[in-house]
């Protein structure tokens, strides 16, 4: 199954490139949000995948009683997934605001900062 999660990893993070090299704002974003999940996939598969019980210590004891799953990659994940979200709200945002204010999702279009016929840089020094 490890293999399985590792080719899955593997594939978000390639998906998840190839998206964020794209020229519309919409597709980078989307880029961004495969490839923040393709590292949560990658943390997970990092802690052991496993099919043990709830990290929970019973009444009395000082250590668990039999093998528990690892809590650090849930927890990793739980706290990637949060922040992840946020900032997929925030950059959705951006976005829009962009869109709204220079009429334009192409990257290309998006120079406002650069005259029209500015003369180009030096290839060599």
């Amino acid at each position: 199954m490890d293999y399985v999660i590792a080719a899955l990893v593997g594939c978000f993070v390639a998906l998840g490139i190839y998206m964020l090299l794209s020229r519309s704002l919409i597709r980078m974003l989307l880029g961004i949000i495969v490839l923040g999940n393709g590292v949560n996939l990658l943390i997970f598969t990092a802690g052991r995948l496993t099919r043990e019980i709830a990290p929970i210590v019973p009444r009395g004891l000082d250590t668990p009683a039999g093998a528990i799953a690892n809590p650090l990659p849930q927890a990793l994940i739980l706290t990637a997934i949060v922040i992840g979200f946020a900032m997929f709200c925030f950059l959705l945002v951006l976005a829009y605001r962009t869109y709204q204010a220079l009429d334009a999702d192409n990257t290309d279009t998006m120079r406002v900062a650069e005259p029209e016929h500015a003369p180009n840089p030096p290839l060599s020094y």
